[in-house]
């Protein structure tokens, strides 16, 4: 079975040359070499590189280095400023680069419009349709808005990071999680919607292998079908909360999927939402 985390991030420790803008959750760095030893410590073969807004905002160099440093490894997802009239350049500029596989919005970002309607918005989704680019969502808050876009832009690939939903930064999860799953569950009736599973560990109230996600999980496996959802951890936001090897494996041992359902959500949808696959030669 191919396994391949949907949303990871790498960074090297603040240094003049390429400062941090803020700060993200996690260790002092996770460098590309590390990233990739963690991969082979719990057998995943590849994973969606997301330059992480938080250190770089619009600069996805160390990504960039990171992928020639690991060729085959690492799909690359650069996020864009809806607010640059020059947004479509820079995607056409993304799509030419090596490596790539997509852009991002954080759209529940202070400054960014609550408009479906905003023209930067659109742009950014026109864009990246013209490419059969996927464009990933950051859209915690803003579910209702992420489904107007998708009906805008039909021809857009749209994938919704993390569940949509509100994550913790640490212990304990939310008293209700998942309070807001009817929202992403409407955005269902939009074709071109997938759902990243990415970090869902986070939001159990139980001790690993976190039994209590499941449930609510199918609910969303259900209304969209596994062909449209796709596994990842999050790493390395979630270092306080769980282990890289348990946000993996709570999806392995589990009894909730059979081995073909595993294989489509810890792979297969990714590789084919994508068009990517991880190479280890």
């Amino acid at each position: 079975m191919l396994t391949i985390d949907s949303q990871v991030h790498t960074y090297e420790r603040n240094h003049p040359g390429r400062p941090w803008a803020s700060v993200l959750r996690g260790p002092p760095e996770v460098t590309g070499d590390d990233m990739v030893a963690a991969m082979d410590a719990v057998g995943v073969d590849g994973a969606l590189l997301v330059s992480p807004f938080a250190m770089y905002r619009y600069d996805a160099s160390y990504a960039l280095e990171v992928y020639a440093a690991h060729p085959g490894r690492f799909g690359l997802i650069k996020p864009v400023d809806p607010s640059d009239p020059g947004v479509a350049d820079t995607i056409d500029a993304w799509v030419a680069t090596k490596g790539t596989v997509g852009v991002r919005i954080m759209l529940n970002r202070e400054g960014v419009s609550t408009d479906a309607a905003d023209p930067g918005l659109n742009r950014v989704l026109a864009a990246a349709a013209r490419h059969s680019l996927p464009v990933n969502l950051m859209a915690t808050g803003r579910l209702e808005q992420a489904g107007a876009l998708a009906a805008r832009n039909p021809n857009a690939s749209v994938v919704i990071d993390h569940l949509g939903l509100p994550q913790p930064h640490e212990p304990p999860a939310p008293p209700a999680p998942f309070a807001d799953l009817p929202k992403l569950l409407a955005l269902a009736a939009r074709e071109n919607v997938t759902v990243k599973i990415s970090g869902a560990c986070t939001l159990s109230h139980e001790a690993f292998p976190y039994k209590d996600i499941w449930d609510p999980l199918w609910r969303i496996f259900d209304v969209f079908g596994l062909n449209r959802c796709m596994w990842g951890t999050d790493w390395t936001r979630a270092v306080d909360v769980l282990t890289y090897q348990q946000g993996v494996e709570a999806f392995r041992v589990t009894d909730r999927l059979s081995d073909s359902e595993r294989a489509t959500l810890m792979g297969e949808t990714l590789r084919r939402v994508y068009r990517w696959a991880p190479s280890k030669g």
